[in-house]
């Protein structure tokens, strides 16, 4: 895709608040590989093919296996995510695809995973995401520039150095 604007330099400021709303979930202490799979899973939902390019390169290079990272599409019918993970993403889907709307059941089912501030995080987590997705799709981010930065500080690295 080409590049029709360049968001970053138009409006820096709401670019910085974006990057400190990611730095705040990359620390909320979520854990990592989680958070790249919603991550994931968002953007595959969205379509985002820049955020889907940065996110599975990420994810390798944190150590997650290609097996989990194909088949996240068809999460439900696949027996290697973990039941907090599974609620993730199901929550990740009903957040990303709202006008569905999030049910009873899967909030307490949700809940069986995550502390209230957890679920906060998560959803905040989810909502960045969509919306770097959002700014990438309607502005043309070109896709497959992205390289990820090596496992021990990707984990650790802060906004300002990748979303």
């Amino acid at each position: 895709m080409t590049r029709r604007v360049d968001y970053s330099h138009i409006a820096p400021g709401a670019v910085h608040a974006m990057k400190a709303l990611q730095q705040y979930t990359q620390s909320s202490g979520l854990e990592h590989s989680l958070l790249e799979l919603v991550k994931l899973r968002a953007s595959q939902l969205n379509g985002c093919a820049y955020c889907l390019d940065m996110h599975s390169k990420d994810a390798r290079v944190a150590g997650e296996t290609e097996q989990r990272i194909y088949v996240l599409s068809a999460w439900r019918d696949a027996p290697f995510y973990t039941p907090r993970e599974r609620a993730a993403l199901a929550w990740t889907e009903a957040v990303t695809l709202i006008p569905g709307g999030v049910s009873d059941e899967l909030f307490a089912s949700a809940r069986e995973h995550f502390d209230e501030k957890e679920l906060v995080d998560l959803t905040l987590a989810i909502i960045t995401i969509n919306g770097w997705n959002r700014l990438s799709i309607s502005f043309g981010t070109e896709v497959g520039s992205y390289q990820p930065r090596q496992a021990h500080t990707l984990a650790g690295a802060s906004a300002s150095e990748r979303r």
